[in-house]
């Protein structure tokens, strides 16, 4: 009975831990968006629901928005910057070609990731690292990104609706990405900072798994929506939690624990990788062609299920 009252207390922990981390990036989310102009919406959008002020989009970054992982790429841009030494960096490439060949996300992994991130920015400004994050998007994020996501994001954008990404990185990150690709803001992973400084402790726990439906669920109600009209869209089945909690959960690029999960579901998929991956993991190879045609026509898919 003790062992099972400290796992009690360690869930509940881990509960509560959660909910702050995602209530924390809901309010820095709200805070980053309210400071960037609205996107602007085309005359005539493909997507339905136009002005449908209680629908919104939700994607995660890694693998399905960006190839790979957005905190390897930024610490590439920080290794070039001289922010940590060689050995640092080579245990970053290690975790990257891992996580690519992989396809999944290992949370061992991730973690060791973050921790080795949150020591390498310990001491420095928020602002610093807001402004060198612009130039490693630049440098090593900008070419990464699959245009198929790209244009299912932007259906949603073109319908009048909101589009937010939901990720591990940092808030800081995520927010430089969503702002370059047009996107109304970023859920991320809140690194605590004092006086504009980073103390190298983080707000709650990394935005991953079930910290990423309660940042969800937690701007869903600031904002007004009503998550059974929204939709998500993910490649991993860490984020089973987040789709589970809209009404139009997409599987992008999915791992085979996902694809499984969204059959059996009757989710959506769809693959936007090569065709040689796309082989690999047991996905037809026409899958991977015809990115943004395939963005589009998921789109007016979504439409026709609406209706």
């Amino acid at each position: 009975m003790a062992a099972l009252g400290w796992f009690t207390r360690r869930r509940q922990s881990a509960t509560e831990r959660s909910v702050l981390a995602g209530e924390a990036s809901a309010e820095a989310a709200r805070k980053s968006s309210a400071e960037t102009p609205p996107p602007q919406t085309a005359a005539e959008p493909e997507f339905p629901v136009v002005g449908d002020e209680q629908a919104a989009a939700f994607f995660d970054l890694d693998n399905t928005v960006m190839q790979g992982a957005a905190l390897f790429h930024f610490g590439r841009g920080l290794y070039k910057r001289h922010f940590f030494r060689k050995r640092e960096l080579a245990r970053f490439a290690w975790q990257q070609t891992w996580f690519r060949m992989a396809g999944v996300e290992d949370p061992a992994h991730m973690e060791d990731v973050r921790s080795s991130a949150l020591s390498i920015v310990k001491g420095h400004r928020v602002a610093e690292l807001m402004s060198i994050g612009e130039e490693i998007y630049d440098e090593y994020m900008a070419d990464r990104i699959w245009p198929g996501t790209r244009a299912l994001a932007q259906a949603h954008l073109d319908a009048g609706q909101r589009v937010w990404l939901v990720t591990a990185a940092p808030v800081e990150t995520a927010t430089i990405i969503a702002r370059r690709l047009g996107l109304t803001g970023a859920l991320g992973t809140v690194a605590e900072s004092v006086g504009g400084v980073y103390t190298g402790k983080l707000v709650g726990e990394p935005l991953h798994g079930p910290a990423k439906a309660e940042a969800v669920r937690a701007l869903a109600a600031a904002e007004g929506l009503d998550l059974s009209r929204c939709a998500a869209y993910s490649d991993s089945s860490n984020d089973i939690p987040m789709l589970s909690i809209v009404g139009h959960p997409y599987a992008v690029n999915p791992d085979g624990q996902l694809r499984k999960h969204a059959r059996e579901r009757g989710w959506r998929l769809r693959d936007y990788r090569t065709g040689r991956k796309a082989a690999r993991i047991g996905i037809p190879a026409a899958a991977g062609v015809g990115a943004v045609a395939g963005g589009t026509a998921a789109a007016v898919a979504l439409h026709r299920r609406r209706r």
